[in-house]
């Protein structure tokens, strides 16, 4: 049950983050900052989508995907359809992993070192939650303040 709410809630704020991605109304400014914000919103989509498809993906669905941190914060000006294109293999991810749990897998310990000894995975799964929804705002303010007026 706790594996369908969460996939419901990962599906539900992916597709918000493709959202986003198209609202920019030009699509130069998802790799443009302001002010003292340093990672512009494609950057934050790359993070995103390469840490929940290690985190869930590699960790819990043994996709075999191999994350590269530092190029998730140093790639630029990858196209807004590659983007979104990357936000929906995750979902079909998130969803194929997280169906494939247990009651037991979900409250036991998460297969790696996560942020301190002995999480669960139930616990890693809300937290990667959590951080989607922070950069998910990141993103919607930095559209307003580079200027897309759209929704």
């Amino acid at each position: 049950m706790l594996n369908e709410t969460l996939t419901a809630f990962y599906e539900r704020d992916l597709r918000k983050l493709i959202d986003e991605i198209n609202l920019f109304e030009n699509e130069a400014d998802l790799w443009r900052t302001a002010g003292t914000i340093s990672n512009p919103a494609g950057n934050l989509v790359l993070h995103l989508t390469g840490g929940m498809n290690h985190h869930i993906g590699y960790t819990l669905g043994h996709t075999g995907y191999v994350r590269d941190r530092s190029l998730e914060f140093s790639q630029k000006n990858v196209s807004r359809e590659q983007l979104v294109a990357g936000v929906e293999t995750l979902i079909q991810v998130i969803r194929q992993s997280l169906a494939a749990l247990t009651p037991q897998q979900l409250e036991g310990e998460f297969p790696s070192f996560f942020d301190q000894p002995g999480t669960s995975t139930a616990y890693v799964l809300i937290q990667l939650l959590a951080h989607l929804n922070y950069h998910l705002g990141q993103v919607n303010y930095l559209r307003r303040m580079l200027g897309s007026t759209n929704a």
